[in-house]
């Protein structure tokens, strides 16, 4: 078992070290889909959230043993360079790795529980009237983000978190364990907004005030024109993806 602790949370070690042999049984389930992640409470009021990763299938646990870096191992050295670069996220506190002859088989990333927020998904269903500030926020937020070199390569409605302090919306990103850290130009910055917003309205607003945020000499047509252009595309292709999985469904039913 290999483990890397933050050593601002080391008296948590023992707690850590036994993460696997109570994860099913106990905790609070706040997501179960492909990955599990629970809440847990070790000591003195602390809560953390635990990220179970789906057991890799048996080529993925050869090119996470020798090839690539695990989920768990880029989940926590993903936020810490973040948090390094000055933007809000969930604090690594440490991740597990558990192999199975000598194969990867297990792994597990803990960080601190947020309160009091809530999936970006929850804000941006329905009309750009009412919604302007936080798509304006948002755009600046972004704009940061790719200012500074971050490229979320799954920036997503589940993987944004949002509330409101004082007036100011404060984002924070999840799920960071796919991230890119290099230099980010304004069409690639246009193609992150792919798979956010359905309505067509705030991905106008959205491109304007990005385009502003970014670089202000920026075509602001340009920038709804290219805003739009990974927007429909990203659609296509899942439409085209989905009914790939439904034609092989129906396939795989007649011949049963």
């Amino acid at each position: 078992m290999n483990i890397v602790i933050n050593q601002k949370y080391a008296y948590l070690r023992d707690w850590i070290e036994k993460i696997p042999s109570f994860f099913e049984e106990g905790g609070l389930i706040v997501h179960n889909r492909r990955n599990c992640i629970k809440v847990f409470s070790p000591e003195g009021g602390l809560e953390v959230n635990v990220k179970k990763f789906h057991k890799p299938h048996p080529l993925n646990r050869i090119i996470y043993t020798f090839f690539r870096k695990s989920k768990a191992y880029r989940s926590y050295h993903n936020t810490i360079r973040l948090a390094e670069k000055g933007f809000d996220t969930a604090e690594a506190v440490a991740f597990i790795e558990l192999r199975v002859n000598g194969l990867l088989s297990e792994s597990y990333f803990i960080s601190l529980h947020y309160r009091d927020m809530k999936e970006i998904r929850a804000c941006y269903f329905g009309p750009l009237t009412g919604n302007e500030p936080l798509i304006d926020a948002f755009a600046r937020y972004s704009a940061s983000l790719h200012d500074a070199g971050i490229y979320h390569l799954d920036y997503s409605p589940g993987n944004i978190l949002i509330r409101q302090d004082a007036g100011q919306y404060m984002f924070v990103m999840v799920d960071v364990n796919r991230m890119k850290f290099r230099p980010v130009g304004f069409r690639s910055g246009c193609r992150n907004f792919a798979r956010l917003f359905g309505d067509d309205d705030i991905y106008r607003h959205l491109a304007v005030a990005y385009s502003q945020s970014r670089e202000k000499s920026a075509d602001k047509a340009d920038a709804i024109r290219l805003v739009m252009r990974y927007k429909n595309r990203f659609l296509r292709i899942k439409k085209w993806k989905n009914n790939l999985r439904g034609h092989f469904r129906s396939s795989s039913i007649s011949l049963s």
